[in-house]
């Protein structure tokens, strides 16, 4: 029987609806079943991944997002654990009506490996030793990242991502992605980031590693039932959190205000305390209230080996940013933030540049702002405006099927009715021997053709065929499916030749109805 032909109307897709949050949203554990082969040549087992999910596959797995988080983050992007007071790390793009709207995709993101937060990382049990692994660790790269991920992604069905999208480190997983696996990805999404880790960037990598491993209690990395290096760890954190910052928005936080009403008297200033264990201006006592809080959340060695990550990623080959891009496929969004210095505009530009130079459909846009690096954690309005408008910017070749099935017009009506039962579709396109289409034969006709007993199926094929491009809207789709009451249509080239198939239930998907 035919699937449904009420095809939605497109008038809501934008919607104006305020953002919700998710609630209650819990974690969960994937264990790699094999040997976990690094960058280095180096091996793990019994790698573990942990992620959150939000929102619901359609049937073919499609609408899927993959969001990568980004230095100190981790799984938990959206909603609240139970008993939390704060949400996930980017709850204001992540929900029902939001940018990455839970009622349309389907939302995944997981910790790193290397973290702390449920993925293997130094901190975690090496089944070989029984012990934690300390520095023991082998060394991790962004690939071997994105790699870890590919098997969560394999795990869960999903044979291609609707969407990539991240911030900072979480940009480059991004990056990575679609230069490691160009066909699993459509669209990507990457903000405040970089192709190659400059050397001002490596050098701020390289002072908060030096701050750890120079506290005694880093012992060498082998601290795990000890007191941890709190100090060192704090030390780098503080670093590392002023260049999220930017000097505008420090300027407007604290200016120059002092933890003294009135000022410090400096006559009651002791050399006990001066120069280094006072805190006489508020800038002081905010990056001392992050350092310390850091060192309750993160484990230091795994600050050791992401930081080092970050510093060995570089996208480019022989010298080159175009010909490390070369074989990308998915279509981006770069996003840049203007007082960004940690990884400034010119760093996005380049990136966009590189991508148009092999062909790649790539937009640049930028946020504006004071805030710094962390304004894509900060400004819900504008991030949510770009990543909403360029998601809902959905082509015929963002959601074609292009693994489809097609028969020849010399074909029989079993053969033709046996591929349908088998593959679980209604809709055979009838292509010529290079390809072009001819016709199309669906369920209803192999149907009419067996009471009528038709044996051949040249009789019965649909030669006057509804058909878009790839480069058509969506909404061109759904209008002609409306418009003839039928449920797909042939994708076809220049040349009119078949190469691929869309549905009404693909386009479903994408504005809210599951099947």
């Amino acid at each position: 029987m035919e699937i449904s032909t009420q095809i939605p109307s497109f008038k809501n897709f934008f919607s104006g609806k305020k953002g919700q949050n998710l609630g209650i949203v819990r974690s969960m554990s994937y264990e790699i079943p094999e040997i976990f082969r690094l960058e280095s040549g180096k091996t793990l087992s019994h790698v573990k991944i942990e992620y959150e999910m939000y929102g619901k596959m359609n049937a073919d797995k499609s609408n899927v997002i993959l969001i990568c988080h980004a230095l100190t983050g981790d799984a938990h992007a959206a909603g609240f654990h139970a008993g939390d007071k704060k949400p996930g790390w980017w709850n204001i793009v992540i929900g029902p009506n939001k940018a990455f709207d839970t009622e349309k995709y389907c939302i995944v993101c997981s910790n790193v490996i290397g973290g702390c937060k449920g993925s293997t990382g130094p901190s975690s049990i090496n089944p070989e030793t029984g012990k934690p692994y300390g520095i023991s660790f082998p060394v991790l790269t962004i690939a071997d990242m994105v790699n870890a991920q590919k098997k969560l992604v394999d795990h869960l069905g999903i044979k291609q991502l609707f969407a990539v999208a991240g911030g900072s480190m979480g940009g480059m997983q991004v990056l990575q992605w679609t230069v490691s696996y160009p066909k699993m990805v459509k669209k990507a999404i990457a903000i405040a980031t970089t192709a190659s880790s400059t050397p001002q960037q490596i050098a701020f990598g390289a002072i908060g590693r030096k701050a750890i491993t120079d506290d005694p209690k880093w012992n060498g990395g082998n601290y795990y039932g000890k007191e941890i290096p709190a100090q060192g760890l704090a030390l780098a954190r503080m670093i590392g959190h002023i260049t999220y910052l930017s000097d505008a928005s420090m300027q407007k936080k604290f200016g120059r205000d002092q933890q003294e009403k009135e000022g410090q008297d400096l006559s009651k200033v002791s050399s006990e305390t001066f120069p280094d264990r006072s805190s006489n201006f508020q800038v002081e006592s905010y990056l001392n209230h992050q350092g310390n809080t850091f060192t309750k959340r993160f484990d230091a060695n795994s600050y050791l080996y992401i930081t080092k990550a970050v510093d060995f990623f570089d996208l480019s080959k022989n010298g080159s940013l175009i010909e490390g891009f070369s074989g990308v496929t998915a279509k981006y969004l770069v996003i840049s933030i203007t007082s960004d210095w940690l990884y400034p505009p010119y760093q996005s530009q380049e990136i966009v540049s590189a991508l148009t130079a092999n062909g790649v459909d790539a937009k640049y846009e930028e946020i504006r702002s004071q805030y710094g690096h962390d304004a894509f954690l900060l400004e819900e309005g504008q991030i949510n405006y770009l990543i909403r408008g360029f998601l809902s910017q959905i082509l015929v070749s963002d959601i074609m099927y292009q693994n489809f099935y097609s028969v020849s017009r010399n074909e029989t009506i079993e053969n033709a009715s046996v591929l349908m039962v088998k593959k679980k579709i209604n809709h055979l396109p009838v292509v010529s021997e290079d390809g072009k289409l001819e016709g199309i034969v669906t369920s209803w006709d192999i149907t009419k053709a067996v009471a009528c007993k038709i044996t051949e199926l040249d009789e019965i094929i649909t030669r006057d065929v509804k058909y878009v491009f790839s480069g058509e809207k969506i909404e061109t789709a759904s209008s002609i499916m409306e418009d003839y009451s039928i449920s797909a249509l042939p994708v076809i080239d220049s040349e009119n030749r078949v190469i691929g198939m869309v549905t009404s239930e693909s386009i479903s998907a994408l504005i809210g109805r599951f099947s």
